[in-house]
């Protein structure tokens, strides 16, 4: 199998994965999953460096190699665009990649199945998942771009053949924004547009980031609560991150896609939860402010209470409801 992936998008959690997998979403057991795993898991294997690795998800173990441990010969690779394989059969498997905007592959393992009872012979169930680990672990993050799946053990020649195509295709960035333009060192305010709402604003009550009624003849106090400085995306400098005016040094981030605000920590984790990226109002109105680490969430009042909301997802604030107007803001200078 092979897919296409952002090399730069990734965390530490269980477990970015593309492949095989259990058919039930549960851990069935060693070598019940063969997929292609990408971050900087250290549980299981690793490889050189301090990641990202290309690795593979057997289940029950990330495996760089012939164990679930350091194979030196894998190495951190953070490549754009970034082409991953992993490939197995009987007592052989291999993981290899590239860029994927250039350049040819290289094999970073090429040997025999781990030893430990299980995983030779495989029992793969032949089910695909996308996003998450075999027994339905959700905690990682990345893009995918494309991928395929395929029986038998390709050879490298053809293996060398779709990475040819795949840098034909010619991989590019594009911008992650759209929409109203914010400059860098400005202090904005958000206002709602769901109609009724318009008069609220995005502000915080502490660690609480929600919305609040705020005019000209409110207190200082609350015109500052409702006011954010605009700064470089902490995670991805093609973003934005939004610092508290009276809070400095303090930033809107997600937590269990809760908005909070936070002191920035300096972790990559905290870099990443406070970065968004502005896109064209979904409801055709000012702004919809899409988390970057996960791109189908956006700013969204619920009950008053800002969140990180995907449309039609999971959690009560997910309805599809009035979404697009709950996630449109209009943007303004601050009120501080």
């Amino acid at each position: 199998m092979y897919a296409v992936l952002d090399g730069t998008h990734y965390n530490g959690a269980c477990c970015f994965d593309y492949g095989n997998a259990e058919t039930n979403n549960r851990d069935t057991g060693n070598g019940h999953m063969e997929a292609i795993y990408f971050g900087d898991n250290s549980v299981w294997g690793t490889g050189s460096g301090s990641g990202p690795w290309i690795m593979a998800d057997l289940e029950n173990g990330l495996f760089s190699g012939s164990s679930a441990s350091n194979n030196a010969g894998d190495p951190s690779i953070s490549n754009r665009f970034l082409t991953a394989i992993v490939k197995g059969e009987p007592n052989q498997w291999a993981i290899r990649g590239a860029n994927a905007a250039s350049g040819s592959l290289s094999t970073y393992y090429s040997g025999a199945r781990p030893s430990v009872s299980g995983y030779n012979p495989m029992s793969k169930e032949g089910a695909i998942i996308l996003g998450i680990g075999g027994d339905n672990s959700n905690g990682a993050q990345g893009t995918f771009y494309e991928g395929v799946m395929t029986s038998g053990y390709p050879s490298d020649a053809t293996e060398n053949s779709v990475q040819a195509n795949i840098v034909a295709a010619k991989y590019a960035i594009t911008s992650l924004t759209s929409g109203s333009a914010l400059t860098v060192g400005s202090s904005i305010s958000l206002r709602a547009t769901t109609a009724s709402s318009t008069t609220r604003y995005i502000a915080h009550t502490g660690t609480t980031i929600n919305t609040q009624v705020v005019s000209s003849s409110s207190t200082t106090a609350l015109k500052q609560q409702a006011s954010w400085t605009v700064r470089t995306g902490l995670g991805n400098s093609a973003c934005f991150s939004f610092e508290s005016v009276d809070t400095p040094g303090s930033y809107i981030r997600h937590y269990n896609f809760v908005l909070l605000l936070n002191a920035n920590d300096g972790t990559k984790q905290f870099h990443e939860d406070a970065t968004f990226c502005p896109q064209t109002g979904l409801n055709g109105q000012g702004n919809s402010i899409r988390s970057w680490s996960y791109p189908t969430r956006y700013f969204r009042h619920y009950n008053n209470v800002l969140y990180a909301a995907s449309n039609g997802g999971v959690d009560t604030f997910d309805a599809t409801s009035l979404f697009t107007d709950d996630v449109s803001w209009v943007i303004s200078a601050g009120f501080a």
